[in-house]
This record gives C-alpha cells, sequence and structure tokens, in this order.
C-alpha cells in the first residue's frame, strides 16, 4: 500500500518558524511532524510519495530516497496553490483503482487513528474543531458517512471538522478542485466530490491540541 504525504506549502501561519525551515520539519516533543506520520504508518505502507515545494530541499535531505524502511518518491510542486493540485501532480504513480492514504504533512496523528481510518474502504479522519470557519466542515448522516464538506465556511453547520487523513482511491483523480476564496485549489473540493460518490466514513479522532505559541514547537 501506498501513502501520499502532501508537504509543499509555505507554513505561512507559523511564521517566524517556518522562514528557514518548512514546517513538516518542525519538532513537536523532539520528533518533526514527518517523524510523527512515519511513525504511525502501518507495516502494509511500503512506499511513500511526498509532494515537496517551499524549501523541499530540506525535506528530500532529511528523509532520502528511503526512510524507515520505506521507498520514497519526490513530487515536485512548482506553483503551490493548494493541496488539490499537489494531489493531482501525482496520478501517474497509482494504478486504477489502487487504494491508498493522504496525508497533509503538517497534522499530528496516532497510529491508531490510521488503525481505524484503514478498518473501512474509505474514510476520512475528524475531529470536532474550535473554530469551524477556520476548518474544512463535514456533515454527517445518521449511519456515520460523509455526505458533504465546506472549506472554511462563512456560516459552519457543524463543529465536525475534516483532518488530513483519508483513505481513498484513483477515483480522487476524477474531480477537479475549485477555486476557493483564498485563491488555492483545496483537496477538499475534490473529496467533496469523492464522498457523494462514494461512502466514505468519519472516523472521529482524539481532539488535538492547539499550537500556538512558538514554546509549544521547536524550530531544531
Amino acid at each position: 500500500m501506498k501513502a501520499l504525504i502532501l508537504a509543499g506549502g509555505r507554513g505561512i501561519r507559523m511564521r517566524p518558524l517556518t522562514e528557514e525551515i518548512p514546517k513538516p520539519l518542525l519538532k513537536v516533543d523532539g520528533k518533526t511532524f514527518l517523524d510523527i506520520i512515519f511513525d504511525a504508518l502501518p507495516e502494509t505502507v511500503n512506499e511513500t510519495i511526498i509532494v515537496i515545494g517551499y524549501q523541499g530541499e530540506k525535506i528530500k535531505s532529511y528523509l532520502g530516497d528511503k526512510y524507515r524502511g520505506r521507498k520514497i518518491t519526490y513530487v515536485v510542486q512548482q506553483e503551490l496553490n493548494g493541496t488539490g493540485n499537489a494531489v493531482l501532480l501525482t496520478q501517474k504513480y497509482f494504478a486504477p483503482d489502487e487504494r491508498f492514504l493522504i496525508f497533509y504533512g503538517d497534522e499530528l496523528f496516532f497510529k491508531s487513528d490510521v488503525e481505524d481510518c484503514l478498518k473501512h474502504e474509505f474514510s476520512w479522519l475528524c475531529w470536532e474543531v474550535a473554530n469551524p470557519r477556520a476548518s474544512g466542515i463535514a456533515t454527517i448522516s445518521q449511519d456515520g458517512y460523509i455526505t458533504a464538506v465546506v472549506e472554511k465556511p462563512d456560516k459552519p453547520q457543524s463543529k465536525i471538522g475534516v483532518g488530513g487523513l483519508m483513505v481513498i482511491n484513483t477515483d480522487i483523480f476524477n474531480y477537479e478542485p475549485e477555486k476557493h476564496q483564498t485563491g488555492e485549489y483545496y483537496l477538499t473540493s475534490m473529496m467533496n466530490g469523492f464522498v457523494k460518490d462514494h461512502r466514505v466514513r468519519a472516523v472521529i479522532g482524539v481532539n488535538r491540541p492547539s499550537f500556538s505559541a512558538p514554546k509549544d514547537i521547536e524550530s531544531r
């Protein structure tokens, strides 16, 4: 099984920490975000595809071509215009109908999150968020499946936000990302099409800590 890690963003909200280092290499309790993701990967994941952009060479230098026994393929996102377009760049690395994991490279995950998501054919990690206007907010059916997601809504319908961990297949490439009012093309808009055509389970994870101060995260 493959895991796709999106690690190309500038990490603007984490400046000044990200002025000299990409956000996926910032450390939480002595581990980088990427280390935390690799720690969470099950043994069935034997290959990772990582989309890099901002200071991507530092990520390549840190991980190399193989990390913790897993082959790594790098894809460079020249224009940093959103996670949706980042995903589209990787289509040729997957076989038709292949099922795979997607991770945002700047979020925290637990191994149990991945295990719970993989119990379902398709799934999306969710949790309650403090500021729904800053997140993708899910509508969930009574039997626990996601029916729609709105990215950074002006009028949030709930506080259940979707996270940066998905189990999907290559049908995701059939959906074009929509341009958000921020000017970026988010993966969320592609997933909004995916959930309408597939049964995507909402997996409710443990709430994450909110990192708002430099003391919480280390740049070295």
